[in-house]
């Protein structure tokens, strides 16, 4: 194929072409089918924000993880802790709970358990954002979710309606950014997960949007990747936001470090789908990180026009050809 191919291609694969096209339409007509189907409601599974409740204390060897995280974070907003916020129970961590515990009454043992969780909460007050006011019944509604900004809006037929504060993925845990839509939603208990759940269809993780007890994180890339509102702000969007619902997640693209192909599920085809769609080659799918037909036949299309192998696999000659700058292959 020379220089002069276009996304129509050449004469000599002008059945392969139709054949393609074929292909792409009726995958294109049964997406459609399919994704109209809502999935039914229910409380949420395994997901990487969430944990037990558990008792911090010192050990031997030390505790680790988000609820630390989560502790250090606001024990250093209250000036008691100055050190990493890497989830580690260490010594410094400990001196900080007992001098808060002390200044706050409470028997200072250095173990953090809900009487301590409770008074870290205090003075970290809502955002003050809930209005009352829902949206006209009848229009269509929009999550867009800015990591950048660490907030969330709401749209309504295209414009801007609420905007509320939230927390995001930490750097060695990001948000899943691309486009979603809400697939199950549930009453929490007042938890880790506060007390609303809107879970997302990301291929590679149980993320969701949801509630939270720790109010001081908000405004914080702090979670696991999933995205925490103040309970009074998800407690007033909860009803507006059916099952379907699309949300859109702003963020920094993850760059594919070696090939991939169909059936993968990853940040890294998030961003194969968004680079396709900006050359022209994937102009109906979502870029949801689903390795599956739309994108394939996408990948094929490219491949051809570039005068390649129309694998539909995005091999290290593929990725290039679309400007990721990839080094080696992956096992």
């Amino acid at each position: 194929m020379n220089d002069s191919s276009t996304i129509y291609y050449c004469e000599e694969e002008t059945l392969q072409c139709r054949l393609s096209w074929l292909l792409f339409f009726l995958a294109f007509f049964f997406s459609i089918m399919l994704t109209g189907a809502p999935v039914a409601a229910g409380a949420p599974g395994p997901c990487p924000c969430s944990g037990e409740e558990r008792l911090l204390k010192l050990t031997d060897p030390p505790l680790r993880g988000l609820d630390v995280s989560d502790l250090q974070l606001r024990l250093a907003q209250l000036g008691y802790y100055i050190g990493p916020l890497n989830g580690v129970y260490d010594g410094a961590t400990n001196r900080a709970v007992v001098n808060f515990q002390k200044d706050r009454g409470l028997t200072p043992r250095g173990q953090v358990g809900p009487a301590t969780w409770l008074a870290l909460a205090q003075g970290a007050s809502n955002s003050s954002n809930a209005s009352g006011t829902a949206p006209p019944e009848g229009k269509n509604l929009k999550v867009i979710v800015d990591t950048g900004r660490l907030v969330l809006t709401i749209l309504v037929e295209g414009q801007v309606f609420r905007q509320y504060p939230v927390a995001i993925g930490k750097y060695t845990s990001p948000s899943p950014v691309g486009e979603w839509k809400i697939i199950d939603k549930a009453y929490e208990a007042g938890g880790v997960f506060g007390t609303r759940w809107m879970g997302l269809n990301v291929p590679w993780g149980n993320y969701g949007i949801h509630g939270t007890n720790r109010p001081w994180s908000i405004g914080w890339a702090a979670s696991a990747g999933c995205f925490r509102m103040y309970n009074e702000d998800i407690e007033e969007i909860y009803p507006w936001l059916a099952v379907g619902t699309p949300v859109v997640v702003k963020g920094p693209y993850t760059q594919p470090t070696g090939p991939l192909k169909p059936g993968y599920g990853s940040p890294e085809v998030v961003t194969l789908q968004a680079r396709l769609r900006e050359k022209g080659f994937y102009l109906f799918g979502p870029t949801d990180g689903d390795y599956g037909l739309m994108t394939e036949l996408a990948v094929r299309e490219f491949q051809l026009h570039q005068g390649l192998k129309a694998t539909g696999v995005a091999d290290i000659t593929t990725l290039r050809s679309l400007g990721f700058e990839v080094t080696g292959a992956r096992p």
